[in-house]
């Protein structure tokens, strides 16, 4: 076995490792969402099929690989299982993958890890329900100032991050009297401040008007929604966030070197 492990590479194994871990804590985040919804707790028992209500045994809670041994189907009544459970188990590997390949592994990769998981509650979260509960950012954000601070950041680049994000939009929600941004989204941008402090904070409301607007041409082009369609904002940010956590520098720099 040894001989195998030094052959493949100990980073390839390692970051497998991370891989499948990542896609557990996804099968987690699966339940978190759920269980928000329904209002139950999620230490509230084990998984069951949204069909037949049977509780799942362990070789059907495999995350990925029950879903393709099952075809996507409860082994029990056959009521076809949503693509959400394999997708967001397939997503947290990757992030993990990711959040590994640029940290290492060390206490920041701890630190981004739970970031990308938080992220990508909102992410799904948003993307079905319209909704960004409390109960996901504001526990993150004291999670993300104190692993931040605790891990070098300036509190000033923290601070005027979730100022300038959270105020921002505040500022459009007082303006349209809420008819623009929830007050999820308030939360949310000051959450991605205390993640990305001030730089890269800017280079994620950059990304996620730039994909909002993106999405909401494609919209009104296959005429699937108009200017006043609803979008769930809160997924674009999610999503620039994560961009801003790897790249967020990059893009800042990139457009300074356009303006000078």
């Amino acid at each position: 076995m040894g001989y195998v492990l030094a052959a493949v590479g100990p980073e390839l194994v390692e970051g497998a490792l991370i891989f499948v871990a990542g896609t557990a804590i996804g099968s987690f985040v699966n339940v978190v969402i759920l269980r928000t919804r329904a209002k139950t707790s999620v230490a509230d028992g084990r998984s069951k099929c949204m069909g037949c209500q049977l509780s799942l045994s362990p070789r059907d809670l495999v995350p990925v690989v029950s879903f393709l041994a099952l075809r996507g189907k409860c082994r029990s009544c056959k009521v076809p299982i949503s693509i959400q459970y394999p997708l967001v188990e397939l997503s947290a590997g990757l992030l993990f993958v990711l959040a590994f390949l640029n940290d290492g592994l060390g206490l920041a990769f701890v630190r981004d890890a739970a970031f990308l998981s938080v992220l990508l509650v909102i992410f799904v979260y948003d993307l079905r329900y319209m909704e960004i509960p409390d109960r996901f950012t504001i526990p993150a954000m004291a999670f993300a100032l104190v692993a931040n601070l605790y891990l070098g950041f300036a509190w000033t680049s923290l601070a005027l991050g979730a100022v300038v994000a959270g105020g921002f939009f505040l500022a459009q929600y007082v303006l349209s009297k809420g008819a623009w941004i929830g007050g999820g989204d308030i939360r949310l941008g000051a959450l991605m401040g205390l993640m990305l402090g001030l730089p890269s904070t800017i280079a994620a409301l950059f990304v996620a008007y730039v994909v909002g607007a993106i999405y909401a041409g494609w919209l009104i082009a296959t005429k699937k929604g108009s200017a006043n369609t609803q979008v769930p904002f809160g997924t674009f940010l999610a999503v620039a966030t994560v961009v801003a956590m790897f790249w967020g520098e990059g893009i800042v720099g990139w457009y300074l070197g356009l303006i000078q």
